[in-house]
């Protein structure tokens, strides 16, 4: 299980925006070109994430890219959920039977409750994340996200 290359460049590139201080908002060639993606890779991005309505875009001369939220209103969670999806979703089993129309393991699974568990931490942790927690240098989310996590554990625990 991994994150995907799209699930990333759209935080990044969201992040971006959140930093900005342009008042028209950033346009697709600065926004690929301050994270190193192609034109038409930002530009799939950004349509993603204004199809979730985390985004604007305006058109012209002065038109570019901003938030339709404060970075304190945009749940990391939805941007992933929006950009790609879950790590384990509870059809997974289904879709991936083996060469059966049943899973084997359908009735007892303990692999089933590893995903589950991890998936129920990681919801926890996105779930509480915003844009603005992101916003920071990489020490201040480390200490943040990690309390985070010790939350979520300790909410798994009661």
């Amino acid at each position: 299980m991994k994150f995907s290359a799209q699930e990333e460049y759209g935080l990044r590139c969201l992040l971006r925006i959140a930093q900005s201080n342009s008042p028209n908002g950033l346009t697709i060639p600065e926004i690929a070109n301050s994270e190193k993606i192609t034109q038409s890779n930002a530009a799939k991005i950004l349509r993603i994430l204004r199809i979730g309505g985390f985004i604007d875009s305006s058109r012209g001369q002065s038109g570019g890219y901003k938030l339709t939220r404060t970075p304190e209103q945009i749940i990391v969670a939805d941007v992933l959920a929006q950009l790609g999806g879950r790590l384990f979703e509870s059809s997974f089993c289904n879709d991936h039977a083996g060469m059966e129309l049943i899973c084997t393991n359908s009735i007892d699974c303990s692999i089933r409750s590893l995903w589950r568990a991890v998936q129920s931490v990681v919801d926890g942790v996105l779930n509480k994340t915003t844009l603005k927690d992101l916003i920071g240098n990489e020490n201040q989310a480390t200490i943040l996200l990690n309390n985070f996590v010790e939350e979520t554990l300790e909410l798994k625990q009661s």
